[in-house]
């Protein structure tokens, strides 16, 4: 039993993406918003896709240059050069929704949906 267990984590762990990674979770953003920076930063070289991420006027970009900054980090001390990053892919998924109650006229009510995003960035090498 236990041979079987330490053989699917090695072979687990032999395919594992060896890329670095950052990812943010439970962001209080709706996933679509997010979505629209991450298309813009995607196939770019990282330190390009930082000065497009700090000057973007969007409230997802300041989350979105915190978890590059991040990919970043997590790059070099894999002992990869920042110059040769770029942005390999990006993604944004749903996270848990808020369900909350907004008060309406007579006595009705209506549903607020407060959404939340998980975002992964995953950096490369340029070739």
């Amino acid at each position: 039993m236990a041979t079987r267990i330490r053989e699917k984590a090695r072979k687990r762990a032999e395919t594992k993406d060896q890329r670095p990674s950052a990812i943010a979770k439970y962001i209080r953003m709706s996933p679509s918003k997010v979505r629209i920076v991450l298309n813009t930063v995607r196939g770019r070289k990282a330190l390009e896709a930082a000065a497009i991420l700090e000057n973007s006027s969007s409230a997802a970009a300041v989350v979105c240059f915190k978890l590059l900054n991040s990919a970043i980090a997590n790059a070099e001390v894999k002992g990869l050069n920042k110059e040769n990053l770029f942005v390999a892919e990006c993604y944004v998924s749903a996270g848990p929704t808020l369900k909350r109650i907004l008060i309406r006229a007579r006595g009705r009510a209506d549903r607020m949906l407060k959404r939340s995003s998980h975002i992964k960035m995953i950096l490369d090498q340029v070739k």
